[in-house]
């Protein structure tokens, strides 16, 4: 954190977790165990503060934005919700690509403005987190494109689904790889097929953190494959990412490993919210504390290492 601020002994300051929430058309292929309608319900209970990272939050003095990204609702939220909505939910990356060129470039601008904003109003660390139903369907597609790896190695069960469900989510991966032929070096054209608009705004926002040097910690599986996005359209806004946990989701490993980010966690979580991130928040802040309070051996008086007999 000292390298990334420039500040020899730095702080946390204030803490902002963006948790944005969008749709996906992807789930008319059956790949989640929950409907679409989830997400909506989801976004109220954060407005609400009735959600994990809303507790987690609270738990470690960050403040939660919520973010519509895409949510498919023409719902009238509550004042504390950002309606930065590029559109009603992606299409069905199986069939077509997911949004235009033009869309995805709009979610990166509205999360590096987002996150700009935060850093002029006193954020000294961002955190990204997410909601919507079909969004590891997205991330494992997006991982799959950027780190080579096959949809059956990256792709998981994301809100719990059964064996069968997990066949047509890896199917539709695959159907939608092959419909779209997304450009693993292009992280707009990886994005733009294949990607989510939720996934769009987080990538907006490591990139607009790291233009301020402040450090952005990754959430789980989600958050992370917007830090592909991310790294693929700047490679040097990786420097500037703390990966807060290992999830549960099995591309999430190979996710770090392509970005060569050690998670500081790994305590099988899989919610996603920014909650992983939340508690990432508390081992960083306790490192700073460690590095401006502890005292040093000759402060303290304490004898160094003896020489040799």
């Amino acid at each position: 954190m000292a390298g990334m601020t420039g500040i020899s002994r730095p702080s946390l300051g204030t803490k902002v977790v963006f948790t944005m929430a969008a749709d996906h058309g992807v789930t008319t292929e059956g790949v989640s165990a929950y409907p679409s309608e989830v997400t909506r319900q989801m976004v109220l209970n954060f407005a609400t503060g009735g959600a994990a990272i809303n507790v987690l939050a609270r738990h470690v003095g960050a403040e939660v934005r919520v973010v519509d990204m895409g949510v498919a609702s023409d719902e009238s939220w509550p004042s504390c919700v950002v309606n930065r909505k590029v559109a009603a939910g992606t299409r069905n990356m199986a069939k077509d690509r997911a949004m235009t060129v033009e869309e995805a470039r709009s979610c990166l601008e509205i999360g590096a403005e987002l996150a700009t904003q935060a850093v002029q109003n006193g954020a000294g660390a961002i955190a990204v987190g997410d909601m919507g139903i079909g969004n590891t369907t997205a991330a494992s597609a997006i991982t799959s494109v950027i780190t080579g790896r096959t949809p059956a190695e990256v792709t998981g069960r994301g809100t719990g689904i059964d064996d069968s469900r997990l066949k047509l989510k890896i199917s539709a991966i695959e159907k939608a790889i092959e419909t779209n032929s997304p450009d693993a070096s292009d992280g707009i054209d990886t994005l733009s097929k294949v990607g989510g608009f939720e996934i769009g705004g987080m990538a907006g926002v490591l990139l607009g953190a790291a233009s301020s040097r402040v450090p952005v910690f990754l959430d789980g599986f989600v958050s992370s494959s917007a830090g592909l996005i991310a790294a693929t359209i700047c490679p040097l806004s990786v420097d500037f990412m703390i990966a807060s946990h290992l999830s549960a989701e099995p591309g999430h490993k190979y996710i770090l490993e392509h970005l060569r980010l050690v998670p500081l966690l790994d305590l099988n979580m899989r919610l996603g919210e920014g909650t992983g991130a939340a508690l990432a928040f508390s081992v960083a802040e306790a490192a700073c504390k460690i590095v401006a309070e502890m005292a040093t051996f000759d402060s303290a008086g304490v004898s160094g290492v003896r020489g040799e007999d």
